[in-house]
This record gives structure tokens, C-alpha cells and sequence, in this order.
């Protein structure tokens, strides 16, 4: 038992010597420091939204001691993340995991870098799930949850398996109390929008709206139980400007069926933006297609 609780010791240890070096401290709020990761050798940084409190002035601990100026590339709130480029090259490369593998009461460490040091946690994934959305209304390709601690300073910091390589973004403000990570593909799907945009572009097409249930007849028809009442409209919005009218409920965009608000969301993605998509709704009983443009989301 000693010897495999040894050996078990010096494979954690050596995951958090493989991973350490990828892990940066980040000054950007008024109290305690956060943790950041090595996104490229060029001085890209993604850590957590709600540690970056500050634009200015930004500092960026490097594992090796040194700090260096930090400017902030852009922010999704809706999914807690940030992008910061560090005045620094040839910094450690991460080594991201393909979470495809893993399973409820896998080991992981969470790590950190508060300090000059890095610093780790142990725990297990205690649940995971599908695609998730945030209740801020971002979408996660994955729910990630776990039980490591999460001490001050280590949002922002990576989630790594016991290879040492990174499993998402440890972050404690997505859902209250819990502690969860951004994972790998969704990372490299908003940092790649924060660095080509500078922000997350999501379409709307500027309503409100709630699941209804559809008649029989209708459903049968339309091969659908459900679908969106439109409860209201955006003067001057995408929907409005197109015709659509309180009490229309959407079935399809695009093609696609719309059963609920996440598939409405889901269908408004970044790069339909100013697209002309055909919405497919009921009105009076009848069905019927419109051309709607879709807007981008302030």
C-alpha cells in the first residue's frame, strides 16, 4: 500500500511539474492575484472574466520571476473568460487534453499561481454533462464540474489531468458555489473569436419569446411538439423589420427546428451575423417562411 500510494504521490507531483510552467500569475484587480494559462509562446493569456477587474496597468507574473505589462485583448462574460497579451515570446506551450476520456471520479488538480510558486489542489471530476449553457447565456461544449478547492488566486488557472495536460479553465463564478471548468473546445472557440474580434459576435433577432405546445394536427404536420410564442418584439429589431408580429411562434430557422430558447440561441451563432435566414413560423394556423436578417448582439 506504501509503495502504490508513493508512486501515486510522484505522478501527481510530476503532473504539476509538466504542467506548472504553462501557468501565470496575473495582476489585474485590486486584491488578491489571479492565475492565467499559456495560451501561445507569443505572450497570448486566457484566464478568468471576473478576475480581470482593471485594463490598465495589467501585470503578468511569468514562471520563470519575472513580471511583465499585460494589455487585455477582450472578454466574454458569458462564459468567464479573458484574453490578455503579456509583453513576452517564447513562453511554455500547453499541453491540452482530449477530454473525450474522461469519466466521473477521474483524479484531477487544479493549479494556480497566486504567488511567485505554483501552487496545486487535488480532487475528482464529480459530474459532467453535454453541452451547457451559463445562466449568463454563453454556451459551454461540455459541463465540467469538480470537487477541488478553490482557493484564492486560482480562477483563471488550468484544470489538468494526471498527465500533467489541461483539461479546461478553472473558474468559481460561472455557477454559485460550484466549482467548474471552461473546457478545451470551448476555449479555443472564444479565444479565437477574442482574438480575431476582440468580443464573442452572437446573432439576435430582438424578441422575446416561450415554448408553447402545438396542436396535434400541427405538430403532425410539422413533425414537432413544440415550438417559440414570440411574447415580444424589438422596435427596429431584426424580427420586426422583417414582418414578424406577437403571436407568431417559431418553428425552424434555417432549416433547423426550434423546440426551445436553446435551440434559438444555438441557431444564432457568431458567423450568421447580417446572414438572411429563412425563419419558419405558424401564424392563424397556417404555415409560413419569412427572410430575417440576423442582427448581432450588443
Amino acid at each position: 500500500m506504501a509503495e502504490v500510494l508513493s508512486n501515486l504521490s510522484d505522478a501527481l507531483a510530476a503532473a504539476v511539474a509538466a504542467a506548472g510552467p504553462s501557468v501565470v500569475r496575473l495582476e489585474a484587480r485590486g486584491r488578491l492575484p489571479a492565475s492565467g494559462i499559456v495560451w501561445s509562446p507569443e505572450g497570448v493569456i486566457v484566464t478568468a472574466h471576473h478576475v480581470v477587474e482593471r485594463e490598465e496597468n495589467i501585470a503578468v507574473g511569468l514562471p520563470e520571476g519575472r513580471t511583465v505589462p499585460g494589455a487585455l485583448v477582450g472578454r466574454d462574460p458569458t462564459t468567464d473568460l479573458a484574453v490578455i497579451r503579456a509583453q513576452a515570446t517564447g513562453l511554455p506551450p500547453t499541453a491540452w487534453a482530449d477530454n473525450g476520456a474522461l469519466r466521473v471520479g477521474h483524479l484531477v488538480l487544479a493549479l494556480g499561481r497566486p504567488g511567485r510558486d505554483v501552487a496545486a489542489t487535488l480532487g475528482i471530476v464529480s459530474a459532467l454533462g453535454g453541452g451547457w449553457r451559463t445562466p449568463a447565456g454563453g454556451r459551454l461544449d461540455r459541463y465540467l464540474q469538480t470537487d477541488v478547492v478553490m482557493y484564492p488566486g486560482f480562477s483563471g488557472g488550468p484544470l489538468v489531468d494526471a498527465a500533467g495536460r489541461v483539461l479546461g479553465l478553472n473558474t468559481s463564478a460561472l455557477l454559485r458555489g460550484v466549482s467548474l471548468a471552461v473546457p478545451v473546445p470551448t476555449l479555443r472557440e472564444v479565444v479565437g473569436a477574442l482574438l480575431a474580434h476582440g468580443r464573442v459576435r452572437r446573432g439576435y433577432l430582438g424578441v422575446g419569446a416561450q415554448p408553447v405546445r402545438l396542436p396535434a394536427s400541427l405538430a403532425q404536420q410539422v413533425g414537432q411538439e413544440t415550438g417559440l410564442l414570440l411574447a415580444s418584439i424589438e422596435p427596429g429589431g431584426p424580427a420586426e423589420q422583417r414582418g414578424l408580429l406577437l403571436g407568431d411562434t417559431i418553428i425552424a430557422l434555417d432549416g433547423q427546428p426550434v423546440r426551445s430558447l436553446d435551440d434559438l440561441r444555438g441557431s444564432l451563432s457568431g458567423d450568421q451575423v447580417g446572414a438572411e435566414l429563412r425563419v419558419r413560423i405558424v401564424r392563424g394556423g397556417q404555415v409560413r417562411e419569412l427572410p430575417v436578417v440576423v442582427g448581432e448582439r450588443a
